[in-house]
């Protein structure tokens, strides 16, 4: 039986891993997440262990620099270049972007790209637009939505908070119940240093994260894996199945 919880709120792409999202109206979501999500990350080249991607958490700077362009031969919405901090459009690929990404790591590293994507944990990270208000009034201060990371965020008919905790081992299903895109819940979204970044400034503030840890065992959201492809849009609705 499946239980109508919402809409979409929002939807966001991230081109590169770490680097800025992309807000988007519509999306192909398939097998391995979103068209074009994380499809690059900049490898950290004196890293040989089994976590070499380059993190906004090792350079929190890296959320300011934002893809841009569409590549009219790729058979998903990819990048062409990125606009580094400083406002200059590098090519994505090109070695200029590489060399400016690597002085300001200040050790080398080049550019992967991964058919399948490069996630942390699963290939979709959904939030609801209460948990982020319910953490803003508790923070006391506007939450950018960005802060989270989010591929979606669902505007629920029921504003608790922290909600989402509910659905894991359901089913979200986006769009028409028996033939809408399917995301199966698979765990809560424990949170890293990110959330404490500003993504227009880079700044950091530890209160955001502490005030997390403290209402919600540092979790906020889900993470699920893709059991239906589809499309997604924004005001599309969304419901919880569970078998």
């Amino acid at each position: 039986m499946a239980i109508e919880i919402g809409r979409i709120s929002a939807i966001f792409r991230y081109p590169v891993k770490s680097m800025a999202g992309q807000a988007i109206d519509d999306a192909k979501l398939g097998w391995h997440g979103l068209d074009g999500d994380r499809r690059f990350a900049f490898r950290r080249l004196a890293d040989g262990g089994g976590f070499p991607w380059l993190s906004a958490g090792r350079l929190p700077e890296l959320i300011l620099y934002r893809p841009v362009g569409r590549d009219p031969k790729a058979a998903e919405p990819l990048p062409t270049h990125v606009r580094t901090p400083e406002g200059e459009e590098l090519e994505l690929r090109g070695a200029a972007l590489r060399d400016h990404v690597s002085r300001r790591h200040g050790s080398d590293v080049e550019l992967m790209q991964l058919k399948h994507g490069i996630f942390d944990e699963a290939h979709l990270s959904v939030i609801s637009l209460a948990t982020i208000r319910g953490i803003e009034r508790e923070v006391g201060m506007p939450m950018d939505c960005r802060r989270f990371r989010p591929n979606v965020i669902v505007e629920t008919l029921d504003d608790e908070l922290f909600l989402e905790d509910a659905w894991v081992g359901g089913t979200l299903v986006f769009g028409p119940p028996e033939s809408g895109a399917a995301v199966a819940v698979t765990m809560r979204d424990l949170r890293c240093v990110m959330l404490n970044l500003n993504p227009e400034t880079a700044k950091q503030d530890p209160t955001v994260m502490k005030t997390v840890v403290r209402m919600n065992e540092n979790t906020a959201g889900v993470y699920g894996a893709v059991v239906r492809a589809g499309d997604l849009f924004v005001g599309q609705e969304v419901w919880l199945r569970r078998e």
